[in-house]
């Protein structure tokens, strides 16, 4: 389902005209959306479409100016947010700036199982461990579990945030820009692994935030497409992604194409 107007009790994400100002900036204007749980959406958009904005809407971490957020089938604004976001996963860029420098990237990981944010006294028991360690396997980086987090390449730090990020075994996750700052190869390895999470049944749904289509995993389901704080457009991704909507969404003529399961733009 790609907009909704009836609040969907078993989504796992829904927007109901949605509208969020900042002063007299208007960020948000009438979003209607609703993710599934067996989704794989991506959010595409130029800069100040308002994609971050919508990005924390979706982890209970602001609140619409007018229309209802719902999260897990629970209103924000009627629930404790403090219940939700341990159901959440998130690697953003904004997080990562709030990660100590000195922090163990093990800690990291763990942490997140308590909800916090640099370790101070916690007892992490082994079983938490050994899934960090997993995580971060899964994700090409468990050669630098004992590395600290200040001493990690932009690519690196992203890739420890995804592993942190499912250390919950969230029912939502959130990724904004995950591949922003990686060398072409560091790219094109963080995506297959994406690509196999995303085909994994037991995968939450997911949100991923980029500008470049060439950033999309295999697997993705559907699009969502924002301008000026409004949907452009919102699908199935074989419906969205075409040169209209994308013309659309960017201001400039684009021609995209599909070849073995990417997708690739260029301005004509």
């Amino acid at each position: 389902m790609s907009t909704a107007t009836e609040v969907n009790p078993d989504a796992v994400l829904q927007l109901v005209d949605v509208t969020v100002r900042r002063g007299t900036k208007l960020l948000l204007d009438s979003i209607s959306w609703t993710v599934e749980e067996d989704e794989r959406w991506a959010i595409l958009g130029p800069n100040g479409a308002g994609k971050s904005t919508l990005m924390q809407l979706a982890a209970a971490s602001m609140h619409p100016t007018s229309g209802e957020v719902y999260v897990f089938g629970e209103r924000l604004g009627g629930v404790d947010v403090f219940e939700l976001r341990p159901r959440i996963g998130l690697a953003t860029a904004t997080l990562a700036e709030r990660i100590p420098p000195s922090e163990r990237v093990t800690d990291v990981v763990v942490s997140a199982g308590y909800s916090v944010l640099g370790r101070w006294r916690e007892a992490y028991g082994r079983l938490d461990v050994r899934r960090a360690a997993r995580l971060l396997e899964r994700f090409g980086v468990g050669h630098l579990a004992e590395r600290t987090f200040g001493t990690l390449s932009e690519g690196e730090r992203k890739r420890v945030q995804i592993a942190r990020a499912l250390m919950t075994d969230p029912e939502l996750l959130l990724l904004d820009e995950p591949a922003a700052g990686m060398d072409l190869g560091g790219r094109e390895d963080l995506l297959r692994r994406l690509t196999r999470f995303a085909a994994d049944p037991g995968a939450p749904a997911s949100v991923l935030v980029t500008h470049h289509v060439e950033e999309l995993p295999e697997g993705t389901t559907h699009i969502l497409l924002l301008r000026e704080g409004r949907v452009v457009a919102a699908g199935l991704v074989d419906h969205v992604l075409t040169d209209e909507l994308l013309t659309a969404t960017f201001g400039i003529p684009i021609h995209v194409e599909r070849s073995a399961g990417r997708w690739y733009a260029r301005a004509l």
